[in-house]
């Protein structure tokens, strides 16, 4: 057959692929996963999982992988959004959910967001945070962008990329200077406290202020708002989590919360803002390589048997399992031959997405579930025709903790079937003794290892359509707020983590002067794999395009709407130039939808040392005009 790869035409799609029975398909798909199991050993494959996925579909995935392959080399999206966050909320809370619902803003009287673009990535909360302000809440926005959230804002704090470290630290520090911290609450709920109190005191706001780039006095009134505050909330998202120093970042997010008593009572808590429909689901139900479900570790001999025995099979491996960029590494060096991945798109969504797509390339079997020929579903050896949220039933957890129920408004389209349907046909052909009928059979399973659903049923869910975890009674409605008598951490106590400042891993310099900062827009979600297929928003966004402040245009000579070509130590594209002053003079924002312009072609894949995130919002940059015309 021809090459695979992004040389497929999706219309032309008969070029390489040919259509088969789904008997063939399974027994061909199965049947290459298991030879490898065999002939190289169970960690020749691995497993990329998703979050668009239902709860059941992702506990099937991990299970597949554990029980069928022996180890846990099995991820997916969270790895690329709030990795280093769940990292530092394990460590220092005890929990990687949030600690409360983003509504609870209703009860604040000030919240910080930041490095979240809530408009145009989270608009429902976005909803509630412009409600808030409404009624005389103080919110604080802090982002290297003036996003539009600014408008609504007591304070904008627009840094510089990079420096949340020394910004935050500036803040704490006047917390402590000024005796602004909650003395009590520290006593009761806390430890470490001394440490961070020393840590801080050599990060005055007057040293700090030309490293983030905000002056010592807004840095100080930002300090004063929110620690005099009753009760605050403090939002984040993948501006804070993806450098190489995110785990840092939400440590200092999490000491903000805790110095100021701002956990555990209505209307404060930590909230990292979810980006896909169930990330928080399929994290919590085991889809990350070093925890099983409800983030127990892989590590502890206990926590695998009990899941070995409800599984009726042996044991796998007690070693943490690989990420999602630490398997394409695999792929390269030659220890793995085979994937499985269900409703991911690592050839557009991994940083330094070249290196990605010739391990996809690479692979000797490579399985793709999709409801779409994705980028990633061009390089694969059989494609399995799965459905969309709304063409079948399951749960999902979206960011307030909330198990919601869904259910099938239509069927799926041709011969498409349900993932957890394709899930068990595989796994039987690989020899494993499932039996589930319903995605009610697998919520039951889960159930037995998973004490966040405790109250929980499939029955309840159909009849009250969702339920907030945890849920203390079989009638409560869930709690919107936890941890306000402690913590699930040792002797209930929640951990102040003093946080160096780091520089990013890729700075400018002569060749490469200015800073890329990647993200979403509001017209298209995440890789485009859906959003670029409906016609309505491709017509509104129909073109690969990146921002940048009037000032900068005109020193390049570059007339919005022209186009611009983005270098890094990576490679480069072209793309059509905007102009936009919410972005600093040094910076370019881009987009990571547009397939003819990857962004992930020129990211950087340095990883965050704990959350082994990539550093996707920071990369050295060359920006030079384009004459599109003569290429």
């Amino acid at each position: 057959a021809p090459a695979k790869g992004l040389n497929v035409d999706p219309a032309n799609w008969q070029e390489v692929f040919r259509e088969a029975s789904w008997d063939e398909a399974l027994d061909f798909a199965a049947n290459g996963l298991a030879s490898l199991r065999d002939e190289k050993g169970g960690q020749s494959v691995a497993g990329f999982g998703s979050a668009k996925c239902s709860n059941e579909e992702a506990y099937l995935f991990q299970k597949m992988i554990r029980q069928g392959f022996g180890h846990s080399n099995v991820d997916h999206c969270t790895r690329l959004c709030h990795a280093s966050s769940v990292a530092a909320l394990m460590e220092n809370v005890g929990s990687g959910a949030v600690t409360a619902t983003f509504n609870q803003i209703e009860n604040a009287d000030v919240a910080i967001v930041i490095g979240a673009n809530p408009t145009e990535n989270h608009p429902v909360a976005a909803t509630y945070f412009k409600q808030f302000t409404k009624r005389g809440g103080k919110l604080i926005i802090m982002d290297p962008r003036g996003t539009a959230m600014k408008r609504f804002a007591t304070h904008m704090l627009q840094f510089r990329p990079g420096a949340d470290v020394s910004m935050l630290n500036a803040i704490m520090h006047v917390i402590v200077e000024e005796g602004l911290y909650d003395q009590a609450y520290i006593d009761q709920f806390t430890e470490n406290w001394e440490a961070e109190k020393e840590h801080l005191a050599q990060f005055t706001p007057e040293a700090m202020e030309d490293i983030c780039g905000i002056p010592a006095e807004e840095l100080r009134a930002a300090a004063r708002t929110f620690a005099n505050g009753k009760a605050g909330m403090i939002f984040w998202g993948m501006g804070v989590s993806q450098h190489i120093h995110g785990t840092d970042n939400s440590r200092c997010l999490i000491s903000l919360a805790l110095m100021t008593g701002n956990v555990g009572k209505p209307g404060a808590g930590l909230h990292p803002l979810r980006g896909q429909n169930n990330v928080q689901g399929a994290s919590d139900a085991g889809l990350i390589p070093m925890f099983l479900p409800d983030y127990q570790s892989v590590m502890d001999d206990g926590v695998r048997s009990a899941f070995t025995e409800v599984w009726n099979s042996g044991d796998f491996s007690n070693e943490k399992g690989l990420t999602v960029t630490e398997i394409m590494d695999a792929v390269h060096d030659g220890n793995i031959h085979g994937m499985y991945i269900l409703g991911e798109n690592p050839a557009m969504s991994d940083p330094d997405v070249e290196h990605a797509r010739d391990a996809l390339a690479k692979l000797s079997h490579l399985v793709v579930q999709d409801i779409f020929l994705t980028e990633t579903a061009n390089y694969a050896d059989v494609i399995l025709p799965s459905s969309a949220f709304y063409e079948k039933s399951g749960t999902v957890t979206n960011t307030n903790r909330q198990v919601q129920m869904g259910r099938p408004a239509v069927s799926p389209p041709g011969e498409a079937r349900e993932d957890w349907w394709i899930e068990v046909a595989l796994a039987q052909r690989l020899g494993l003794n499932w039996t589930y009928e319903s995605p009610a059979d697998v919520f039951a399973e889960m159930k037995l290892n998973m004490k966040s659903l405790n109250n929980i049923t499939w029955d309840r869910l159909m009849s009250e359509n969702a339920v907030t975890y945890p849920s203390l009674s079989p009638t409560d409605p869930g709690q919107p707020i936890v941890f306000g008598d402690g913590f699930p951490r040792t002797e209930g106590r929640a951990k102040f983590t003093p946080a160096a400042i780091i520089a990013p891993d890729d700075k400018p310099d002569a060749d490469y002067p200015m800073i890329l900062t990647t993200g979403r827009q509001l017209e298209h979600w995440h890789t485009g794999s859906m959003t670029r297929r409906a016609s309505v928003l491709d017509a509104v966004e129909p073109e690969a395009n990146c921002s940048l402040h009037p000032k900068t245009l005109a020193k390049l000579g570059v007339e919005a709407g022209a186009h611009v070509r983005l270098s890094t130590k990576r490679g480069s594209v072209v793309v059509m130039a905007r102009a936009d002053r919410a972005v600093a003079e040094d910076m370019v924002f881009l987009p990571f939808a547009y397939v003819e312009a990857a962004a992930n072609i020129l990211t950087n894949p340095a990883l965050d040392p704990y959350g082994k995130i990539p550093e996707f919002k920071y990369s050295a940059v060359r920006v030079e005009a384009a004459n599109i015309a003569a290429e």
